[in-house]
């Protein structure tokens, strides 16, 4: 199964694309990053600015485009900080849902650092040891405490970087006021949260996110004269940490940039950042700080296979996305499984055998098998006018890769797999184009034979063939046991599958043969 996991956070939004593998662990496959800016003037209750809120659009349509290229099957998006306390939050996430169709879920902070932390846990080896994870964003910072099986403390304080910066830095060098001034600010915020962790004991620090990511590569290049080749789990000391502030704090921008190792496109955050970690790892007492590659993103990935894994097995054994969704559908609605593949290969050996007559294509021939898996679907809520259940839960099912239309005409031929035919004046059905109209008239009246040629739900009919014999058609049932309720409801609901044929329809029903009769495991150990 393919995933893709979309973080659109204060400062950049992020999307990964992973390959998950049959253990449940995955494998980053792409990834792709924008730095927009989301927050900017948006944070505490203020709009987010509509330059913002287009590059951000922008952003998620190629994302969209680039998953889709990439052949998933879900794509998963969280908003943080910014969206959550913009007073326009709602509205740019219904122009995301309008303009990408891509669902995006607000989360709040502790969900956010939960997340953070399964990703954290996942990537650093932490096992039983207790472990504290950082992760600075541009609106909140995340500080969570546990191991790789759980989180005993999770906070997140609104003390981003880009927050902090419109706040605090109003010189560039920041002043030493406005510097001590944003030291008090952060430890009223974290002290008691810092303490408690503290007092609890733990083994190692792990730092997450850009921010921190971009502080570790400075602090390790200063220190080895070169970038460091790879930062997965590169360890940082806490007195690294305090040089890299205490150089940032008195360079302006220009100088900034010219640092060794200095992203540019942090470098104007990189003041309130360096402070905001030197002070926690002072406040925790820490001596280093383990760097992570993965974060929110990769937790929600985590997060997803552990509540899906059976869904997950369900992509490996069903890779066609629209075929997966029709068979997640009819389990969740607990289908009498046996009895709808019965009806639906016994509806295609009716259409396969009379193309010439109705001259539909496979695209509709799909469509009928769809509906046969389908159209007892009603009968997980009731059984009497249970195909009109049927066409309500198929409508709203949320089936994947299919076009209005499509999903519009699957329910249609579904519920009409009973009793009444199709009526212009029908729900659904006049709404629908006079090609489909057709379609579907024709392929119900083909589903109601089908479902009565299993009317015991025993599955005795193992073939069928028909012959045109100019007056009329023949329809001949190969039968593995008693088919007399086959034959019945078959003629009972012939008319409609008349009208189709356009020739009157006459059924007999051919005996088993020897070989037919024996038992299926008598006949095996032949």
């Amino acid at each position: 199964m393919r995933i893709a996991a979309i973080d659109i956070g204060t400062n950049s939004v992020h999307m990964i694309v992973v390959q998950v593998r049959a253990d449940l662990s995955f494998e980053v496959i792409d990834r792709e990053k924008a730095m927009v800016r989301l927050g900017a003037g948006g944070l505490d209750g203020r709009a987010l600015t509509a330059e913002a809120m287009t590059s951000a659009l922008q952003a998620l349509s190629r994302f969209k485009r680039l998953a889709e290229s990439r052949g998933v099957d879900e794509i998963l998006a969280t908003a943080t900080s910014a969206v959550r306390e913009a007073r326009n939050g709602g509205e740019f996430l219904r122009r995301v849902d309008s303009e990408t169709g891509i669902r995006v879920r607000v989360i709040a902070g502790a969900e956010e650092a939960r997340l953070i932390h399964l990703a954290a846990v996942y990537g650093v080896d932490v096992g039983s040891a207790r472990a504290v994870v950082i992760d600075i964003g541009g609106g909140s910072v995340e500080i969570t405490l546990g191991n790789a099986t759980t989180i005993q403390a999770a906070r997140s304080f609104k003390l981003g970087v880009i927050r902090l910066t419109e706040r605090f830095v109003k010189t560039d060098p920041i002043s030493d006021r406005d510097e001590r001034r944003m030291v008090k600010h952060i430890l009223a915020e974290i002290d008691r949260h810092c303490e408690l962790i503290g007092t609890s004991g733990f083994d190692r620090v792990i730092g997450t996110s850009g921010t921190i990511l971009s502080i570790g590569v400075v602090a390790a290049t200063s220190a080895r004269g070169e970038p460091p080749e790879d930062l997965r789990n590169l360890s940082v000391s806490a007195k690294q940490i305090r040089r890299v502030r205490k150089e940032v704090t008195t360079l302006d921008l220009e100088q900034r940039l010219a640092m060794p190792g200095m992203d540019p496109r942090r470098a104007d955050l990189v003041v309130a950042g360096s402070v905001l970690l030197d002070t926690i790892l002072r406040r925790l007492g820490a001596d280093d700080v383990t760097l992570c590659d993965l974060a929110l993103r990769e937790g929600m990935i985590l997060d997803y296979v552990r509540r899906n894994h059976k869904q997950i097995a369900q992509v490996d054994r069903i890779p066609d996305v629209r075929r997966r969704s029709v068979i997640e559908l009819a389990e969740r609605c607990n289908y009498h499984a046996d009895h709808a593949q019965q009806v639906a290969r016994l509806a295609l050996a009716l259409f396969d055998q009379t193309r010439a007559i109705h001259g539909l294509t496979d695209r509709e021939r799909e469509w009928l098998e769809y509906a046969g898996l389908m159209h007892d679907l009603g009968v997980h809520i009731s059984y009497p006018r249970h195909h009109r259940h049927s066409y309500y839960l198929i409508k709203n099912g949320d089936l994947r890769g299919f076009h209005p239309d499509e999903i519009e005409a699957i329910a249609l031929i579904a519920r009409y797999h009973r009793r009444g035919t199709p009526k212009r004046s029908h729900e659904g059905f006049t709404a629908l184009p006079a090609p489909l109209r057709r379609a579907v008239r024709g392929l119900a009246s083909i589903l109601r034979m089908a479902e009565g040629l299993d009317r015991s739900h025993a599955q005795v009919i193992s073939a069928l063939e028909i012959r045109d014999r100019g007056d009329d058609v023949l329809l001949e049932i190969h039968t593995a046991g008693d088919a007399e309720l086959e034959l019945w409801a078959a003629v009972r609901h012939a008319k409609p599958f008349e009208t189709l044929l356009r020739k009157p329809l006459r059924v007999e029903v051919k005996p088993p043969t020897v070989a037919e009769r024996q038992p299926t495991a008598r006949r095996k150990r032949k």
